[in-house]
């Protein structure tokens, strides 16, 4: 790859954000550099690429940096568009995928969990592309396979880490067999942490956070 199409990633190894942009590369097959950046001490490089929120990732190509996880992967689908794509060409099919990217991406977090975990089961089941999910083919993953391991992903850590249940195979079959099925896909164990690593960065965050008080 020539310089003048050179593309890097800024992010950390912990960061879901970064995980999305580097899962979507691998899927695409786009070479890339990583540059792995300390939050604590962020380089010169990661402040001049994004001066408004200074965080990662940020994506750089022919010199130009993008920023925003969610801009940067529609940049990339729109930038090499061809297969496998992330978003759907039939238009009621790509905002239907948009709508649930956005749900997860907003809506699911540890409070109330289980009730934001039913309404993905329930409006995925009656979505559009309901019988693509989860069957997946090769590396042939789109916007929203990308959200799922990037939130969802590290489920089992956390569930160790908090000693509670987050996903029920009973309760959520659909969503436990959709996250299962991508965290054995070559492409996606390239880009994830080790257990034992998730389990002691989420120990340590825990630790640093008490530290610190809110109020």
């Amino acid at each position: 790859m020539g310089e003048e199409n050179k593309v890097i990633l800024h992010g950390t190894w912990s960061s879901t954000y970064s995980k999305r942009v580097e899962l979507a590369l691998k899927i695409k097959g786009i070479p890339f550099d990583y540059v792995e950046e300390n939050l604590s001490n962020k380089s010169d490089l990661l402040l001049k690429y994004n001066p408004v929120y200074k965080k990662i990732p940020v994506l750089v190509h022919q010199g130009k940096p993008i920023a925003e996880s969610l801009v940067i992967l529609e940049y990339i689908d729109e930038t090499w568009n061809y297969e496998p794509r992330l978003l759907p060409d039939d238009p009621y099919e790509s905002a239907t995928l948009r709508f649930w990217v956005g749900y997860v991406q907003q809506k699911i977090a540890f409070e109330n969990v289980c009730e934001k975990l039913r309404v993905l089961e329930e409006g995925i089941k009656s979505s559009s592309f309901a019988e693509k999910k989860p069957n997946f083919h090769g590396q042939n993953l789109d916007l929203l396979d990308i959200m799922m391991v990037a939130t969802l992903g590290a489920f089992r850590a956390q569930e160790e880490f908090l000693g509670v249940k987050i996903i029920d195979p009973e309760k959520y079959p659909l969503i436990f067999k959709w996250v299962t099925d991508l965290m054995e896909l070559p492409v996606v164990k390239e880009i994830t942490p080790p257990h034992d690593e998730l389990v002691s960065f989420l120990q340590k965050f825990k630790q640093a956070a008490l530290k610190f008080p809110t109020n």
